[in-house]
């Protein structure tokens, strides 16, 4: 008996059409630019003058790739309106499917890497800011049940091209999850957070700070305690989240006790740096010069990460792909030190591959995504360095950026820590 084939597109929401649409437009409109700009190399080797821009070719040639991208652009706009007209059809002809872990994934990976431009060219696929309360969005006219609440509220970040569902991972073939874990041990209400990784992480902080302020003044039971666990890209963005507050005398702030960060880039990430020195390789010749396009893809949530930015004036008039080395001080000198917050508990949990710390180790060698350095908030100038206290530091050993999601003795230590 044959098996039964199982339906790709069981996960799609009709939406999601939409965004896929909008997607394949720009795939071909970009694809067409850069094979565009190819031509204009090697026939600038020949004399041949460019195009308005230097990628752009001349004459029977130009028009015809000018012709390609506006047939790409007048279908995808039609295609695009034809299917906002169907959409109530298709939602009434077939209830939407109910979210699922791979689709959540998949879309928090594509926001991660282009998430600032899914929100500029209003695709439905980008990922608004929520809170999360047991896998549904927060309702702010219809919140929980009281029953369900504690006056204990712990506010849960995941880091880039990821999302809340997440932080639940198999464990010894069990379920793991640190913040259902507080919630069992410690009494906390576990709220998550579900953002657009791709946006810069100053912006999902003033937005993270906006939401908290609402989640202060509507929680059903008083509201006793804020307390924060974040993972990676969630250390900044919470970080820019209490600057602002304070900033602004929020409320939310002045019930913040502690903020837990586990394998933040404080000081930035190697990862995106290897990003920049690609584009920088393709930039080299005029005939690999046009895919650089691929690699200028990057986010600007990514490119945040090369520094640790947490403020709109770290990256603002900053070159957006650090595309020359000579700036990278410069850039590194204009980003404002900011110091962990007064008043509240801060405690980091650093990983790394190696089996023993040394010098070189603790330079190089990291969880795999950040550096140990980084993630303890030791830098090579002492006044920019985060003041965490010995007592709440962790180091893990032979554990990776996301295996701390699922260690028992990083669980065993929030306990004691947040206990």
């Amino acid at each position: 008996m044959a098996k039964p084939t199982s339906n790709p597109f069981k996960h799609l929401r009709s939406t999601d059409l939409r965004g896929l649409a909008k997607l394949a437009t720009q795939a071909t409109v970009n694809v067409t630019k850069m094979a565009e700009g190819v031509t204009q190399s090697v026939w600038s080797t020949l004399g041949a003058p460019s195009g308005k821009d230097k990628d752009q070719t001349r004459g029977i040639t130009g028009l015809v790739y000018k012709s390609i991208q506006g047939v790409a652009q007048l279908v995808g706009k039609g295609t695009e309106s034809l299917l906002t007209s169907l959409q109530p059809l298709l939602e009434k002809i077939e209830q939407e499917p109910q979210e699922s872990a791979p689709r959540e994934a998949v879309l928090a990976a594509l926001n991660g890497v282009m998430g600032d431009r899914l929100v500029e060219s209003d695709n439905p696929l980008a990922t608004p800011m929520k809170l999360r309360f047991k896998n549904e969005t927060l309702n702010w006219e219809a919140m929980p049940d009281k029953a369900l609440l504690t006056g204990k509220v712990l506010i849960v970040v995941h880091g880039l091209c990821m999302n809340d569902l997440q932080w639940t991972v198999q464990h010894d073939d069990e379920s793991f999850n640190h913040a259902e874990t507080l919630a069992t041990k410690l009494g906390y209400t576990p709220v998550y957070v579900r953002y657009n990784t791709g946006l810069h992480t100053s912006q999902n902080g003033q937005t993270l700070s906006n939401q908290l302020e609402l989640l202060s003044a509507l929680w059903p039971v008083p509201l006793t305690e804020i307390s924060v666990l974040v993972h990676s890209m969630g250390g900044l963005v919470a970080r820019s989240a209490v600057h602002l507050a304070q900033q602004n005398n929020r409320q939310w702030v002045k019930k913040l006790k502690n903020i837990v960060f586990l394998g933040t880039p404080h000081h930035g990430a190697p990862l995106e740096k290897a990003g920049n020195w690609i584009d920088v390789l393709l930039g080299v010749t005029p005939y690999s010069a046009p895919f650089k396009r691929l690699v200028e893809l990057r986010s600007s949530g990514i490119t945040d990460l090369r520094f640790g930015y947490v403020l709109d004036s770290d990256w603002e008039d900053q070159d957006p792909q650090g595309r020359f080395r000579s700036k990278t001080k410069q850039e590194q000198s204009n980003r404002e030190h900011l110091a962990l917050p007064d008043g509240v508990a801060c405690f980091t949990v650093a990983a790394t591959l190696a089996a023993k710390r040394s010098l070189l180790v603790d330079r190089l060698v990291g969880d795999g995504l950040v550096p140990l350095n980084s993630a303890l908030g030791v830098h090579s100038d002492p006044a920019r360095s985060l003041a965490f206290p010995k007592s709440s530091q962790m180091v893990v050993y032979q554990t990776n950026h996301m295996a701390m999601l699922g260690s028992v003795e990083v669980g065993e230590q929030l306990v004691v820590w947040l206990g």
